[in-house]
């Protein structure tokens, strides 16, 4: 699965010259920090993969997606409010670009079951990429076609694209959850494994 995630990352590459110029360009002139926000299931495990990458300067838990404001973690866990459980994501475009974290993004979690990730269920665990520019959103849809087009997952892909409209805060306790709470029965049963797995993939990508 890997191989060919990174296979269709270079054939995307070929596909989006034009956008990638457009980013570079930016980038060169210009060295502040950009964001990306997804969804891809419990952020506690989000957040503590993407918080080891090279050029993530801060990941933040929260919600985004939903219909009402200022939601809290009870009302999200209903399932009603239309939020999704999301990271923010703080990155330097001159060390890690947008389409690497699409990678690891979807190299992370299982894009092609709705409403899911492993044992948990609901619409605040969807796959979703929330873009925060058009350029975003170019590189996104493009990225799901290329994967597509390589057959790299089985079942069609469900990540929703949407733009973002107000990312809120998750409460204080699920920051830094991970790294707070090692020895807590769902970091060492679900977070562990796939982090062990995802350092081990990506060695070359991680922080000293």
């Amino acid at each position: 699965m890997k191989n060919k995630i990174i296979l269709t990352v270079v054939l995307l590459f070929s596909v989006m010259l034009n956008a990638q110029s457009i980013q570079t360009k930016k980038s060169k002139k210009a060295t502040t920090m950009e964001t990306a926000i997804f969804a891809n299931g419990c952020f506690w495990c989000t957040e503590a993969i993407f918080q080891q990458l090279k050029g993530v300067e801060k990941v933040t838990s929260g919600y985004t997606g939903g219909t009402i404001k200022n939601p809290t973690y009870k009302e999200i866990c209903t399932g009603t409010t239309g939020h999704a459980e999301a990271i923010q994501i703080v990155f330097d475009p001159l060390v890690i670009s947008y389409q690497e974290l699409l990678e690891v993004f979807f190299a992370t979690h299982d894009p092609t079951t709705l409403n899911r990730q492993g044992y948990d269920k609901g619409t605040q665990y969807r796959s979703a990429i929330f873009y925060n520019s058009p350029l975003q959103k170019e590189i996104a849809i493009a990225f799901i076609k290329a994967l597509t087009d390589a057959k790299v997952f089985n079942s069609p892909i469900v990540t929703e694209v949407t733009a973002l409209d107000i990312f809120y805060k998750a409460e204080d306790y699920h920051q830094n959850y991970y790294n707070n709470n090692k020895t807590q029965g769902y970091c060492v049963a679900v977070i562990n494994p796939k982090l062990d797995k995802f350092l081990k993939q990506y060695s070359a990508k991680i922080k000293k």
